[in-house]
This record gives C-alpha cells, structure tokens and sequence, in this order.
C-alpha cells in the first residue's frame, strides 16, 4: 500500500458565505494529493500524457463529516491501496488543523491509450515505480 499525505490551505474563493469549504471544491482537494502523489513518486500527469496515457476519473465519492473552514491548514492523506491494473483507486481522508477528520473520499481513475482512446495497462515505469509499496514479505 502507499500512503502520501500533502497539505492545503483553504482560500477564501473556495468557501460560501458560512465561510465554509464549498462542497464542490473537495474533489479539486483530492487532485492535488493524487498530483502530489504522483510527484512523490518520480513522474507527473503531464509526462504520463506526454507517454500518450491519460487519466480520467471515472467514479468519484465523497463523504462531508465536519465542514472545512476559510484559512484552516487542511491535511490530505491519500492511499493507493491495491496495484492498478486498467483502472487505480485513490482512497483520501482530510483533516483539520486540530487533526479531527472532516472528508473522507475514493476515485477510481482509468488508464487511457490516447492514440486509441481505449482503456490500457498503466506504463511500465510507473508500476515500477508502485511496486516497492506492494512488495509482500
């Protein structure tokens, strides 16, 4: 399993007039941990679609718990909890400044040949990359 976890401050275009996050913004969250994510690991979407792969998310859920509130300092850990195969799993859970979890979130991404616009097994390299977090032993 890999596990990151990232930070963000909350803006304030993020929040409504309570001054809480806006509900929508939560899956802009989980991007960039799986952004970061990606970064930890040596590679970025961007060379992934220079490689001709693309990562659409095809599922998204996300469960509110407490709201997340203008200028508080949020924690976003995401787990990448199984190897991918055509399609990878993020799991997220978000914490507040005082460590209290406030979201918890999944996507399911799918690996896209961009010249054939069909699903495709990931790079070679990023598995490669992957398989030190799933090594058994």
């Amino acid at each position: 399993m890999l596990t990151f976890e990232t930070q963000i401050r909350v803006r304030y275009g993020e929040t409504d007039q309570m001054g809480y996050v806006y509900y929508g913004n939560y899956a802009e969250y989980y991007e960039v941990a799986r952004v970061e994510m990606l970064r930890s690991l040596g590679t970025s979407y961007k060379q992934m679609e220079a490689g001709k792969i693309m990562m659409p998310v095809l599922d998204l859920t996300c469960k509110y718990i407490k709201p997340a509130k203008y200028d508080e300092l949020l924690t976003i850990k995401v787990y990448i909890r199984y190897k991918p195969s055509l399609r990878i799993k993020f799991d997220y859970e978000l914490f507040n400044e005082n460590d209290e979890l406030i979201n918890i979130g999944m996507t399911t991404l799918v690996f896209i040949d961009m010249n054939k616009n069909k699903p495709c097994l990931p790079p070679q390299d990023f598995l490669n990359r992957l398989s030190p977090h799933f090594e058994e032993g």
